[in-house]
């Protein structure tokens, strides 16, 4: 049999191993690592040539920054407690609460404090006039006299916050967010996705602006986002360690090429063989890493290839379109059919080193969130990553920092931009007048085939998809397509599909999700 992860070569007649996870960015080996800690042998294949998957890293001016996700929702302390796990607890830190800004068509302004996803809880606060004026703070403000009429559940996260507060408020302060943590627009996400509780809120409270307080009111106290000093790519090289140390191997530059169960094309015909999954794999045709230089990493390059490994159970971990490829190709059937799922988003993400001492100052706090529509710049949000997190900035010489921009909006053909419309969007944005002659070092990474899950309808999916997979044995699927925006959804989700599977190989019944 084949000897995937060269160690102990697997008995004659029996599994290679007894998981194939199929992807390697973070739910895939958050999942990997589970099992491997049950006692399961767990091989894990990646396509591109270093893991991590949305969590990624590259080196611009001698120093290794995030690609990728920089910041986790600390919601239930989910991504804490792994980082805790693989030995980086106590790195996990906080940004600076300085905040970040909005930028709209006449002005620029520090996001409100008290609000949830732009939603202001105080529509007269000070801050909340200087975004809408007078006359858009006294629109929300009639959401607090307006009467609560409901003859039929509302998901629609921009229709309530529009009847409510008005168009001011949905323009300025909720699309921005929105946008810029789910890259949806507010129109398309089901409310219930992304604010949970709040339409219940507003039932006992009365009024839109009563559910933002009474949930905040509910919040534990502290900062809602975390990072990791170093950067979050840490954490994936630390699953990697992690993964190494209780057994499980990683291998990269590989894809799969087909797959099929015993009993199926003569692969197994013996009527008392246990089912296994036969995955024919092969070289990455096109090997591609976020960044242009990849990283050095732990994992074991490509085994010769193509060649079959077989497993007790698989896992796919891969992105939208190549996952509904894949458990396709596994038989499920029922499948929610391709017209159903919306078009994926591109993103993607310039960052910048510069050097200039105005900076020092921090003039947009930890940066800003564009309203659609804004002329003059093409980026939807900008982040001062030196301002926002001090051991980066403490890593870096005096007046140096580091700019990550954004592009690419839903339902909008991404148009990657050149390095001068980067600097020129920095400098609106920032209002620093900063030149391509400031600029130390430059990256721009695009990430695609970006499946916005708080969209309308998307659980209803994703639950028609669970419900058939789980009708397939030894068959699961994470990411966080299924799960939810966020690594904290992912981990969450990773974890539980990992005990679900090892009850499985147990002989024990997978339990409902």
């Amino acid at each position: 049999m084949t000897d995937v992860g060269g160690g102990t070569p697997a008995a004659a007649g029996g599994p290679d191993v007894d998981v194939l996870v199929i992807g390697g960015g973070a739910a895939g080996l958050v999942t990997a690592l589970q099992l491997a800690k049950l006692g399961h042998s767990v091989h894990v294949v990646e396509a591109r040539e270093r893991p991590g998957g949305f969590v990624s890293e590259h080196e611009l001016a001698g120093i290794r920054l995030d690609s990728g996700a920089e910041s986790f929702a600390t919601r239930k302390g989910t991504v804490a407690a792994l980082a805790a796990e693989v030995g980086l607890g106590d790195d996990v830190v906080a940004p600076n609460r300085a905040g970040a800004w909005v930028r709209w068509n006449g002005g620029t302004a520090p996001l409100p404090a008290a609000g949830i996803l732009g939603i202001p809880g105080v529509p007269l606060a000070d801050d909340v006039r200087r975004v809408i004026g007078w006359g858009g703070s006294l629109r929300a403000y009639l959401d607090r006299l307006m009467p609560l009429l409901r003859v039929r559940p509302e998901h629609d996260l921009g229709d309530i916050v529009r009847r409510r507060m008005g168009r001011r408020v949905l323009d300025r302060l909720v699309t921005p967010v929105v946008a810029g943590v789910h890259s949806a627009d507010p129109s398309d996400v089901d409310v219930r996705t992304v604010a949970p509780g709040l339409t219940q809120a507003m039932t006992t409270q009365g009024s839109l602006s009563g559910a933002v307080m009474a949930l905040r009111e509910q919040a534990p106290a502290g900062s809602q986002v975390q990072g990791i000093v170093g950067g979050m790519h840490r954490l994936i090289s630390a699953l990697e360690e992690q993964l190494a140390f209780y057994g499980g191997t990683l291998e990269t530059g590989t894809r799969v090429v087909s797959l099929q169960r015993s009993g199926e094309a003569g692969l197994d015909d013996r009527p008392d063989a246990r089912p296994l999954w036969s995955v024919e794999l092969a070289r990455a045709t096109a090997p591609s890493t976020p960044s242009a230089t990849p990283p050095p990493t732990s994992a074991a390059p490509a085994s010769p290839v193509p060649r079959r490994v077989t497993a007790r159970a698989l896992v796919v971990a891969a992105g939208f379109r190549p996952a509904l490829t894949l458990l396709a190709d596994a038989g499920v059937a029922a499948l929610p059919a391709a017209t159903a799922w919306p078009e994926p988003a591109s993103v993607a993400i310039a960052t910048l080193v510069v050097d200039d001492a105005r900076l020092d100052a921090h003039p947009r706090g930890t940066g800003v969130l564009v309203a659609p529509g804004t002329t003059g710049v093409t980026a939807k949000a900008l982040t001062h990553a030196t301002a926002k997190w001090a051991w980066l900035a403490a890593q870096l010489p005096p007046h140096r920092h580091v700019l990550r921009l954004s592009y690419g909006r839903g339902g909008e053909t991404l148009v990657e931009p050149e390095l001068a419309t980067v600097v020129a969007d920095a400098s609106t944005l920032l209002g620093v007048p900063l030149s391509v002659a400031d600029v130390v070092d430059s990256d721009l990474v695009r990430w695609d085939d970006s499946l916005a899950f708080a969209t309308v309808g998307h659980k209803a999916r994703v639950a028609q998809l669970s419900e058939a997979v789980a009708a397939v044995p030894g068959l699961d699927v994470v990411g966080a397509w299924v799960s939810g925006t966020g690594l904290a959804a992912t981990v969450e989700q990773a974890k539980t599909t990992a005990s679900g599977i090892a009850a499985e190989l147990r002989g024990h019944a997978r339990l409902p999700r």
